[in-house]
Order: structure tokens, then C-alpha cells, then sequence
């Protein structure tokens, strides 16, 4: 490869590290190219890049956007997981490895600029998405709303009882 392709290269990688909140690093030997073609389509559906480059090229694009920590772990046949949302990269990454004899195996990655290691990463494929973790926040916050329209409610039926009982005794003495 020509010293000018490899510059462009690391120019658009540093783009897109400088742009992702997530990074995960992978080793990914014994997969095969249609298991490597599985696992990208996958990101690719959930909006994550998987770029496997070599590891020189990939220290020089995180150094260059900043990232001082990940070239420590670029030793090896290293894919790089670039990604906007941790969760969902995180998933994916985790199912594919259980469908595949836990391959890919997780090298550990960054999130926001901090260093994660692979446990960290499963801990992350565990956790609920974001629209989940929204929904059960609504409905935390609907539940002591519906308390309250239905103490309300409560109060008004017991008040409208008062009143007709009122009125059926002063029918009653007239």
C-alpha cells in the first residue's frame, strides 16, 4: 500500500474515532470470512462500523484524535468496533461471540475518552437500551400520577355521596 493511501486511511479513521463515543476492541482469529461478513452486516444494521485494520495505522489514528490509551491494546489481529451508542454495539458484539464459540473475544475498548476492559464491555451488552430504560422511566413516573388521579377520585365519589346523602335527608324532614 502506497504511504499516501495510508495517510487517507488514517485520516478517515481519526474522523470517525473523533466522531464515535465508543470504541471496542477486538480480536477476531478463527473467523472465517463469512463470519466476518456476518458480524459486519450486523453492526452495519444497528449503526456501528467494524474496521479491522493494521494495528500501526489504527494507534496512529487514535493518537491522532486524541484517544493516548488505545494503542495499548492494539496487539494482534485487532477489529476496531466504532460507535455512537455503547449499548447496542456492545450487544451485538455479545451475541454474535455466543452464537460463534466466543468469537470475536473482546480486548476491552473506550467509551467517552475512558479505558474499558471486556468485563466492562459484557456488562454493557447486559444492560437495557436506551428506548427500554426510557419506557421504564415513564412508567416509573406514571405510576404516582395514577395514585393520585385515582386518591382524587376517590375523594370527589366519596363527596358526591355526602351530598346526595345530604339531600335525601333534608327530602326526608321536609
Amino acid at each position: 500500500m502506497k504511504r499516501s493511501d495510508k495517510e487517507q486511511l488514517v485520516v478517515e479513521l481519526r474522523d470517525k474515532i473523533k466522531d464515535a463515543k465508543v470504541l471496542y476492541y477486538t480480536d477476531f482469529t478463527g473467523l472465517n470470512v463469512k463470519r466476518m461478513t456476518e458480524l459486519r452486516r450486523r453492526f452495519r444494521r444497528a449503526g456501528v462500523e467494524y474496521v479491522v485494520i493494521k494495528n500501526t495505522l489504527a494507534a496512529r489514528a487514535a493518537t491522532d484524535a486524541g484517544l493516548d490509551g488505545a494503542a495499548d491494546r492494539l496487539r494482534g489481529p485487532t477489529g476496531v468496533v466504532i460507535g455512537s451508542d455503547a449499548v447496542i454495539a456492545a450487544k451485538v458484539l455479545a451475541d454474535f461471540a455466543k452464537e460463534n464459540d466466543q468469537r470475536p473475544e473482546v480486548k476491552g475498548g473506550l467509551m467517552d475518552g475512558k479505558a474499558l476492559d471486556a468485563a466492562q464491555v459484557k456488562q454493557l451488552a447486559l444492560m437495557p437500551s436506551r428506548e427500554q430504560m426510557l419506557a421504564e422511566l415513564g412508567a416509573g413516573l406514571q405510576s404516582p400520577l395514577a395514585g393520585f388521579v385515582g386518591a382524587l377520585s376517590g375523594v370527589m365519589y366519596m363527596f358526591v355521596g355526602a351530598l346526595d346523602a345530604l339531600k335525601t335527608q333534608r327530602e326526608s324532614a321536609a
